[in-house]
């Protein structure tokens, strides 16, 4: 019994470890890339009638909108695979 409890234990902190440094090094990629994203956005704001901060907003959110759905759609398919 103990050995199982200790089995299963294991096997969630080599899971929740794994999340947490990929999750890690997402967060290097997303630094790396907001320089690059913030020049083009600045730039292309430029020839903008609306220059500033809130085109730049618009932009951003609606590039990560789009990440956060291909990803959605991207897990949900690896989920369903799982389960089958």
């Amino acid at each position: 019994m103990v050995k199982r409890v200790i089995s299963d234990f294991k096997k969630q902190f080599y899971s929740s470890m794994n999340t947490a440094i990929i999750a890690a090094f997402s967060l290097l990629i997303a630094l790396s890339w907001n320089t690059l994203i913030t020049q083009y956005v600045n730039k292309v704001s430029s020839y903008s009638p609306l220059q500033g901060q809130l085109f730049s907003t618009i932009i951003v959110t609606l590039i990560c909108v789009v990440g956060i759905v291909i990803a959605s759609r991207i897990f949900a398919k690896k989920e369903e695979e799982k389960k089958k």
